[in-house]
């Protein structure tokens, strides 16, 4: 028993030591990309019935910072400023498989090439799902009216307070939506290293449609935030499950959950509910079948987890403080909001 605690131990903090470094500077650019692209500007390029609302709505979600759950309530407030249920799918299905975070944990962990796969496909996977749900919405269907525009007074921005902002969110804010997320999806990589022997399931259902199947049926009731399921994915992929069912987790696993699917029945309909899970499992699938026929997928399992070994150890390591530092105030002033709602 105590040899099990020990290595989980072992896993969490190795996890812990790759992740860092690209997981603070994910929250850097978070912060920045928090001032750069304003929700506002998103909403004000989202209306109208064609494709190109469902692409621009994507290429808006793929490098947002916003977790599963922060990304309801904008895309209702969306669908409510006049975005169409197409615009609003490909956003609710696209921001929340990917961010600058989860990207840059995605490169640490299971590398670029890999990094550079989930962001295209998520962004595929939003135009796939805008375009199903347009498909089978009402031709007639004039959009939510959006609100008349007011004259914004104009501000002059001070650079301190724009930084302090960035800061603020990136190492603040972001990181109290995702902490309990993160650290849950560190434990459970840790836990499925430590009691799955590598390569258990590589002469089981490591390649097959089984797996992809599997994945897929773990995945799409899960709650899990994107940076917190590239470790999940990463110990399934130790334990010999294929890149491409690992990656058909990573789709499915953040984009879809009890409350995203009850969103998207309440403001898009039952017709377009249906649509946007066919979409979204059809491109799933699609896209581990074609991550598995890529040649630098071969040797993944061994390459994995080893991205930060540049670093000096004693960088490695107060990156890492800094990193349990950040994740632990995260919790606490999320469990603080909690109790003052209570």
């Amino acid at each position: 028993m105590m040899d099990y605690l020990q290595n989980i131990a072992v896993e969490i903090w190795q996890l812990t030591l790759a992740m860092a470094p690209y997981l603070l500077f994910g929250f850097l650019m978070a912060g920045i990309l928090s001032e750069l692209i304003s929700k506002d500007f998103v909403r004000r390029h989202l209306g109208g019935r064609k494709w190109m609302q469902s692409v621009k709505a994507a290429l808006f979600g793929v490098p947002m910072p916003i977790c599963s759950c922060g990304v309801i309530p904008l895309a209702a407030s969306l669908r409510e400023q006049g975005a169409s249920r197409g615009a609003t799918a490909s956003f609710l299905a696209s921001t929340p498989q990917t961010g600058v975070d989860s990207l840059m944990v995605t490169h640490a962990l299971l590398g670029l090439p890999f990094a550079i796969a989930r962001a295209v496909i998520a962004f595929l996977t939003g135009i796939f799902c805008g375009t199903a749900v347009e498909a089978v919405s009402p031709r007639t269907e004039t959009a939510p009216p959006a609100p008349p525009q007011q004259a914004e007074p104009i501000e002059r921005k001070n650079v301190l307070q724009t930084l302090k902002k960035m800061m603020h969110y990136g190492f603040i804010s972001l990181p109290e939506n995702i902490s309990q997320a993160m650290l849950f999806g560190i434990f459970l990589s840790g836990v499925i290293s430590s009691l799955i022997p590598a390569n258990y399931f590589a002469d089981k259902i490591g390649s097959s449609w089984t797996a992809m199947l599997l994945m897929l049926l773990i995945g799409l009731p899960l709650y899990v935030c994107s940076s917190a399921s590239v470790p999940i994915a990463l110990a399934f992929i130790r334990a010999g499950i294929s890149p491409g069912a690992a990656l058909v987790f990573l789709i499915v696993g953040p984009a879809t959950n009890a409350a995203t699917l009850s969103t998207l029945w309440n403001i898009l309909g039952r017709r377009q509910l249906a649509a946007f899970l066919g979409a979204l499992t059809a491109t799933a699938l699609g896209a581990g079948i074609l991550l598995n026929r890529l040649p630098f997928t071969a040797t993944l399992p061994e390459q994995c987890g080893c991205h930060t070994q540049g670093l000096p150890p004693l960088v490695q390591l107060l990156m890492a403080l800094l990193l349990i530092a950040v994740l632990a105030n995260g919790i606490i002033r999320s469990a603080k909001n909690s109790r003052e709602k209570q």
